[in-house]
């Protein structure tokens, strides 16, 4: 069993992320800026860290086999995360990714669709550049699992299909996952490594 860290634990993705390791077997320590609501959960440590807080985050995370980062990309600069991941001699981080960098076509991204919604633009293009930094790093073992178009707070199916770099539709043309199918995908890749420096995606 691994002993891992999740950044962002109280979030939709991370908390889901958290419930599948546990159930696994795995040991958890939980990083938010407030992690009250999961104070005393059998097989979880608490840390309360701003995640700009490059220090703070290094310790938080050393000592750990992976690191697992379901915090935002808007206002968090890749370095933020990938610099104390590294600095504390962690070689594994995986991060939840987003759909906006997946194809719609050949050199058309999500993102880049006119009905893209603008709400949404500043969070998928800094998931982007968080991407393209991934791409470059050489010591890191990375890997970013973007999830479909909609990314939601249903059932746990266990049904689902990954996928590369182009965005998954289902037979009804809807893009769609939800975050307990994803946690399911995403500790299935921690305990048997398939997407080593790679992005995948996950729908059903």
């Amino acid at each position: 069993m691994s002993k891992i860290a999740i950044i962002g634990a109280t979030g939709r993705a991370g908390s889901q992320l958290l419930e599948e390791a546990l159930r696994r077997g795995h040991s958890v320590t939980a990083i938010a800026r407030n992690t009250s609501k999961l104070a005393g959960r059998p097989g979880v440590k608490t840390v309360d860290v701003d995640v700009l807080d490059a220090a703070a985050l290094e310790k938080a995370v050393a000592g750990h086999d992976a690191v697992f980062s379901a915090a935002h990309f808007s206002g968090i600069p890749a370095s933020a995360i990938i610099n104390p991941v590294k600095k504390a001699g962690v070689k594994r981080l995986l991060v939840v990714g987003g759909a906006g960098s997946l194809l719609v076509a050949p050199g058309v991204r999500v993102i880049d669709s006119p009905d893209f919604p603008e709400a949404y633009k500043a969070e998928a293009t800094a998931g982007g550049i968080f991407l393209d930094t991934l791409l470059q790093e050489k010591e890191l073992d990375w890997t970013f699992l973007s999830p479909s178009a909609e990314f939601v707070e249903e059932a746990r199916t266990e049904k689902f299909r990954l996928g590369k770099d182009h965005l998954l539709v289902d037979a009804n043309g809807r893009s769609w996952i939800s975050f307990k199918d994803y946690a399911i995908a995403y500790i299935d890749e921690l305990e048997k490594p398939a997407h080593s420096r790679q992005r995948f995606t996950i729908g059903y």
